[in-house]
């Protein structure tokens, strides 16, 4: 049997990419067949697709692209019992190699790697929130230990991470103060944010915070600056990596950085928020797959509100 799917034969711009007939994946032991309604487009997708991550993608094409995914279940592989056959679902793959990729009308994931997707919400919607909402889930839960009452400071907080974080960082009880352009203040404010600040306006950068999630990557010293005695600070940019590692030898609270993996129990989780009106996906825009390429470009800006989603079915 036969799907359509993205593939691109090279590293380059959105326009290597194109939609083909390939085969249909068969699920392996622990394994499940997943019809995708949605996928969406990550920073990571376009860091990967341009060649940004080579070393760990490796020459080998051609690659197909996404990492979100929402659909259905349609078939075990065997040994998995705790999946049903027409179960709404979603996750995302953690691998960047290419192999496999959501962007597909079917995708085959480890049963362990997918939760129960939320009820209240549409599957092509739900697709905008896999992956960003469990980092941000996990960064303020695991990592930052946000607390009820605590001041949290989200810079990029227009983009997915960020704007899920506003979100949760809200349902914690934390008072949430939102970094991102002027033009976006309404936007955060209306998720919840109490106080909006101007990235681009360094003199308007201040307060004191206990936790800063920061989901950008860049002027990290001067957010780091920003913490009180006792706080906490993480980047979930790339970007920001290297000043992560120059944290732990210089003065001042530690800088950690997460890498998020799909599963189970975090994907219930956030879906539990969903469902009691705590967080909602931010969909920027919805394309058909056949304009994967558009959104892709866009994406490639790092100017977004919420996350661009790919529709696989007739109508979005």
């Amino acid at each position: 049997m036969s799907m359509r799917a993205v593939e691109y034969d090279r590293y380059g711009g959105p326009e290597e990419l194109s939609v083909r007939t390939v085969a249909r994946p068969e699920p392996r032991a622990g394994q499940v067949l997943v019809r995708v309604h949605g996928t969406s487009v990550n920073p990571v997708d376009v860091t990967i697709r341009s060649g940004g991550m080579k070393l760990m993608a490796g020459r080998r094409f051609p690659k197909r692209t996404g990492l979100d995914y929402a659909g259905e279940v349609i078939a075990l592989g065997r040994g998995v019992t705790d999946v049903e056959v027409g179960q709404r679902v979603w996750g995302f793959l953690s691998d960047v190699s290419g192999r496999i990729g959501a962007a597909a009308e079917y995708v085959a994931v480890k049963a362990s790697g997918l939760g129960p997707a939320p009820a209240r919400v549409d599957l092509t919607w739900a697709a905008a929130l896999p992956s960003v909402g469990v980092t941000a889930l996990r960064a303020l839960r695991d990592v930052l230990r946000l607390a009820a009452g605590e001041d949290l400071l989200v810079v990029g907080a227009s983009g997915g991470v960020g704007s899920t974080a506003i979100q949760l960082g809200l349902a914690m009880g934390a008072r949430v103060t939102a970094v991102a352009g002027a033009d976006n203040h309404d936007f955060c404010r209306d998720l919840g944010a109490s106080r909006t600040l101007d990235y681009r306006d360094p003199a308007a950068i201040g307060g004191s915070f206990d936790v800063v999630l920061d989901c950008h990557g860049s002027d990290l010293a001067r957010y780091r600056r920003l913490l009180r005695r006792g706080g906490r600070m993480m980047t979930t940019a790339s970007s920001g990596m290297g000043y992560a590692i120059r944290s732990i030898v210089t003065p001042g609270p530690r800088v950690r950085v997460m890498m998020a993996r799909s599963r189970r129990a975090d994907l219930t989780a956030l879906a539990e928020y969903v469902d009691r009106g705590a967080v909602q996906p931010i969909v920027e825009e919805i394309y058909p797959l056949e304009d994967i390429g558009q959104a892709h470009k866009l994406a490639g800006t790092g100017h977004a509100r919420g996350k661009r989603v790919i529709t696989m079915l007739t109508s979005p």
